[in-house]
């Protein structure tokens, strides 16, 4: 596959960002536990959230605060550093999500 970057007719060119829509879940917001890839490392990793970007990393820094441990977003989901998935969620069920700890 070929982008083409530059023409000696138009000059730089400015390659358009797709927009990736997510698929609708079911309204249910999942919580699992993730260690595979990650050296042993454990995370929680939150999916099933029907928010855009923006929303998602508010969410993901007032978690982390509230668990005092790190995490990023990643591909619409949340990770958040550490075995906390009771403390999630409950903060989530306080927040009115309807939530399901998924996974062993």
């Amino acid at each position: 596959m070929s982008t083409l970057v530059y023409s000696t007719e138009l000059g730089k060119i400015k390659a358009e960002k797709v927009k990736v829509e997510r698929p609708k879940g079911d309204g249910i917001v999942r919580i699992q536990r993730q260690t595979s890839g990650r050296k042993g490392a454990g995370v929680c990793v939150i999916t099933g959230l029907d928010l855009n970007d923006d929303e998602l990393k508010k969410l993901a820094a007032d978690l982390k605060k509230r668990c005092g441990c790190g995490g990023s977003v990643k591909d619409g989901n949340i990770e958040i550093q550490g075995e906390k998935r009771d403390l999630l969620k409950q903060l989530l069920e306080q927040k009115g999500y309807q939530v399901k700890l998924a996974g062993g």
